[in-house]
This record gives C-alpha cells, sequence and structure tokens, in this order.
C-alpha cells in the first residue's frame, strides 16, 4: 500500500534560483524532507553519488 508523501512547508534558506532560473534545493530542505530521492541532488546530505548510483556511508 502506498502511502502520500508528507507536505513540507518551504522556507527561507531551502532553496536558491540557479542562473538558469530553477529551484536548487538546499542540505537544509533535504535534511527536513528526512530521505534520500537517490535523484543526484547537487546539495545532498545523504552521499548519494547517481554516477555510481550509491550512497556514501561515513
Amino acid at each position: 500500500m502506498l502511502f502520500p508523501k508528507k507536505r513540507i512547508e518551504i522556507e527561507e534558506g531551502d532553496f536558491y534560483l540557479t542562473p538558469e532560473g530553477y529551484k536548487c534545493f538546499t542540505e537544509q530542505y533535504h535534511l527536513k524532507r528526512g530521505y534520500c530521492c537517490e535523484s543526484g541532488c547537487r546539495h545532498c546530505p545523504y552521499g548519494f553519488n547517481k554516477k555510481t548510483n550509491s550512497k556514501n556511508n561515513q
């Protein structure tokens, strides 16, 4: 059974706009979310490497 994902309120510091105009989520946001989505996010605090498809468990 699939459960709906918890809605996370966006706060100041959760993202910034790139020069191209995209939202880039910060480490603060990822930690609030509480899990790794394995998309290779720029500020992933969970150590996921999209090239090797693995997490760096330090």
